[in-house]
């Protein structure tokens, strides 16, 4: 990130507070965020039922992964298509030229529902930022359609993008910052407790302590409808917000399946 952006970024930040009737969610549709992992059908089932159903036209973006290729027979499609999904149409490139290319983003113009899998995420952010692919994924938000995704595909729906840095993923403010920004004012780290990743958030909301901080477990999500976040999956959502005092040091505390999250009071509630 360029020392101006830097600058713009820490602007946003500090203006955050006087935001406070804004969403921090989509204003229309929804998000399904995971924090990774082999499992998660339940996560993956309830994305496909929020795209419309088996039937409905998902678009699936693997360009986090760093492949040589996708196409129809990429086996990170079974996942989708073991909840019963069958119209997936693979969009896919690293060369942003190709991605601003008349008809590129077609598909995701027709799509009910994107998916994005995981490997590193600033790859995303160099493919398709300022481009007609990220034009057309805001636009399916607006229109009530559902962004999903898992691991690197979680972390770009945030405005700070950790684990951002082209060299490494354990470098958690890197240089690619600036996520895609679906969900307003946060960070969102993933392999949360598999990867024992519970303290790594602290640090950039050390840096940025307005920002709220979300980090995944695996096989687990939030999905997200408005500024209400619900845990769905298996285990954790941990919570990192300077305007609590719950948790180590009042630096986070554990959502668990069912609890909900008000993203943008911060109040948290369990369902009894």
């Amino acid at each position: 990130m360029t020392t101006t952006t830097r600058l713009l970024f820490s602007a946003l930040i500090l203006l955050a507070p006087a935001l406070g009737a804004q969403q921090i969610g989509p204003a229309a549709g929804a998000l399904v965020i995971m924090g990774g992992g082999p499992g998660g059908r339940d996560v993956i089932q309830r994305f496909v039922e929020l795209a419309g159903g088996p039937s409905a036209h998902i678009v699936v973006i693997p360009t986090a992964g760093g492949g040589e290729d996708y196409d129809a027979n990429w086996p990170g499609l079974d996942r989708l298509r073991e909840v019963g999904a069958t119209n997936l149409t693979v969009v896919h490139t690293y060369d942003p030229t190709e991605a601003r290319q008349a008809g590129f983003a077609d598909a995701i113009r027709r799509a009910s529902a994107v998916w994005i899998p995981g490997g590193r995420q600033w790859r995303l952010v160099d493919a398709y930022e300022n481009t007609p692919v990220l034009e057309e994924l805001n636009a399916l938000l607006a229109r009530g359609g559902v962004i999903g995704g898992t691991s690197a595909g979680a972390s770009i729906m945030g405005s700070y993008l950790v684990r951002g840095d082209t060299r490494n993923n354990t470098v958690m403010m890197g240089d690619h910052e600036v996520g895609f920004g679906w969900l307003r004012h946060t960070a969102i780290d993933q392999h949360l407790l598999r990867r024992n990743r519970q303290h790594d958030l602290m640090e950039v909301i050390e840096r940025f302590p307005d920002l709220l901080g979300i980090g995944l477990d695996e096989n687990t999500a939030i999905v997200v409808q408005g500024d209400t976040a619900t845990v769905i999956g298996q285990t954790y959502v941990a919570v990192y917000d300077n305007r609590r005092t719950l948790g180590r040091d009042g630096r986070f505390y554990l959502l668990q399946p069912g609890d909900r999250l008000n993203l943008n009071t911060r109040e948290p509630s369990r369902r009894i």
